[in-house]
Formats: structure tokens, sequence, C-alpha cells
């Protein structure tokens, strides 16, 4: 249920943005979304749907993007992309890391018109 929270704020922000810019109409919205975001793409595909209608992104594309999860090792200190399932360090192994990226969600990109 918090990906209805978190479209209401992304659509929020990309129709200020929009409005600063002068745009009467959002054609696509470009997401990023960390693996480890916890974020459910068709949901927040899904809550964008229904709250867009009446808005200057009414029938705008939302393109979303995976962000791939990066760690930085505790103990060699190796900076590495890792899978969901292992988030070890490559080089030694160790289960000592950092999570460094891959949580977070944002606008990247926005294209607009008149």
């Amino acid at each position: 249920m918090h990906e209805l929270a978190i479209t209401q704020s992304l659509l929020k922000i990309a129709l200020d943005k929009a409005d600063e810019a002068g745009a009467g109409r959002i054609r696509t919205i470009t997401l990023m979304i960390g693996r480890l975001s916890g974020y459910v793409p068709e949901a927040v595909q899904a809550n964008f749907e229904i709250l867009s209608p009446g808005t200057p992104a009414e029938g705008a594309e939302l393109r979303i993007e995976w962000m791939p999860v990066s760690c930085r090792c505790r103990d060699c200190g190796r900076e590495y992309q890792a899978e969901v399932d292992d988030l070890r360090c490559p080089g030694c192994r160790t289960p000592r890391f950092e999570v460094t990226g891959g949580r977070e969600m944002y606008i990247e990109s926005m294209e607009v018109e008149g």
C-alpha cells in the first residue's frame, strides 16, 4: 500500500516541475527504482493510472527502470554491484558489506510539451 503514497508524491513532483517549466502536458516520466527499494513497479504504474487523470500527466507514459544494488566491502574496500540474493563481496566473499545504492526511487527524467 505504500506505493500509493509514493506515487502521489512522485506525481506531485512531476507536476510541479512541469509547471515550473511552463509545460502544459507531460508526455513521459522515467522512474529509477532500486532493486532493494521494496516498491512494486506494477503497483506504482496502477496507482499512476488512477491518480493522473485530470492532470497534465494524464496519458503520460511511465517508464520504470531498475537500479542495481551497489555495495562496498567493509573488509577489502571493494565497491561492486551485487545480486539481490547474494550481497557478499565477489572478491573476498565476506558477508561484511555496506549497501551504498539500490534502495532509492526517483524521477530520472521527463518529456514535456507546450
